[in-house]
């Protein structure tokens, strides 16, 4: 990914005191105690995963974007958090205060928007500049808690750490990531990593790269936002490139190659810049990705897409690379609803489809019954036993 953050020291994490974390939940959760609440609300969500960065200050924009403007996405990540400290968006979300941070985060979690931060990025390189992966991890770990988000993403950008070719870059990788865990465990919190493509292709790095990494802390990586692009002019442009035939360049490095290396399929998210200018190269179209997106389902993959970055990538670019797949809903994932839900009123209210995706709020009918999802479902039947629907009655 780009970085836009010029001239940044690095120096040590500063320290950050733990603060307590308070989440809304489902009525029917109500009788959980808080810390049950809390592991509840930030607890891994299924996929697909709609993910997107930012690390633009975008003007009239005081903190994260309103969740209107990333309708269709699932996750956003305030890019990034440096060595050095926050920058950018990581660092905006700091400075709009405890008041402020709340009351957006209250607002993502009621779209079912997941909101992280991204360190690292193409700034900082924690290998080669000799940082500590453990006190790194666990500095990390403590700017999350303090900032009350859901989780971070490892956007570990040393290219010449992996080069090398003698493990190093592995190794920290290996310790950074298992140290995270133990301050942020899984289940609780959201643990992504977003390599470029290539460093899944085998016997290109003497260390392995990500191979080796997703061999040895795999099962602690919620998935991986695996960045298709900035490798080549003609790599991963095509359907066929980025799903099933790399070139000789990244040999066995598109999405179902690297499943047979042995990387969890649902696991791997196709990554992919907004638009030409957000990246070197890779770029593809949105109605060309909804093509490969659609395509990569029909084999059994679900994993979502991620985006570098919004504002080039809102509402409007997500809903058509979602639309040959998970069709973006009135107020599907990564939005809020429009209105109060009213009860009995079905007008506009599109009917329930066993393959969209809907959050907390989301309304639908079926039955001739008004429905309101709880929380995030796809496939579960209003009125059925996942009880994940609010039955507001009759269609009137």
């Amino acid at each position: 990914m780009f970085s836009r953050t010029l001239s940044l020291l690095l120096v040590p994490f500063f320290s950050l005191a733990h603060l307590a974390t308070v989440f809304s939940l489902p009525a029917d959760v109500n009788g959980l105690n808080d810390n049950a609440r809390k592991i509840l609300s930030r607890a891994t969500p299924a996929a697909p995963h709609f993910v997107v960065y930012s690390d633009e200050w975008v003007s009239g924009e005081n903190g994260p974007p309103d969740v209107s403007e990333i309708n269709g996405f699932n996750v956003f990540a305030l890019s990034f958090l440096l060595t050095s400290g926050p920058a950018d968006q990581a660092e905006e979300w700091v400075e709009i205060g405890a008041s402020s941070r709340s009351s957006i985060k209250a607002q993502y979690e009621a779209a079912g928007i997941k909101l992280i931060v991204s360190v690292f990025g193409a700034t900082d390189a924690p290998t080669s500049s000799g940082a500590d992966p453990t006190d790194t991890a666990n500095t990390v770990a403590a700017w999350v808690i303090a900032n009350d988000l859901d989780g971070v993403d490892i956007d570990y950008e040393d290219f010449n750490a992996i080069d090398a070719g003698d493990g190093k870059a592995e190794a920290w990788l290996t310790t950074f990531t298992q140290q995270l865990r133990v301050k942020l465990p899984q289940g609780t919190y959201l643990l992504t990593h977003a390599p470029v493509a290539p460093w899944f292709s085998p016997g290109k790095f003497g260390g392995g790269a990500y191979l080796t990494v997703d061999k040895n802390v795999g099962s602690l990586i919620d998935w991986y936002n695996v960045q298709f692009y900035n490798q080549g002019t003609s790599e991963y442009t095509t359907c066929s490139g980025l799903l099933t035939a790399s070139s000789s360049t990244w040999p066995e490095s598109a999405l179902f190659q690297i499943a047979a290396s042995g990387v969890s399929l649902d696991k791997l998210v196709i990554g992919k810049p907004a638009t030409a200018s957000d990246a070197s190269n890779g770029f593809i179209s949105p109605s060309t990705l909804a093509t490969c997106l659609s395509q990569a389902k029909s084999q059994g993959w679900d994993a979502g897409a991620m985006v570098w970055e919004f504002p080039d990538a809102a509402a409007s670019w997500i809903a058509t690379v979602r639309s040959d797949s998970w069709p973006v809903t009135s107020t599907s994932s990564g939005s809020s609803p429009t209105s109060t839900p009213t009860s009995g009123s079905c007008g506009g209210v599109a009917a329930w489809s066993s393959t969209a995706v809907y959050v907390g709020g989301d309304q639908a009918s079926y039955n001739g019954q008004l429905w309101t999802a709880k929380w995030w479902t796809e496939g579960d039947v209003p009125g059925g036993a996942a009880g994940v629907w609010t039955d507001d009655g009759a269609c009137s």
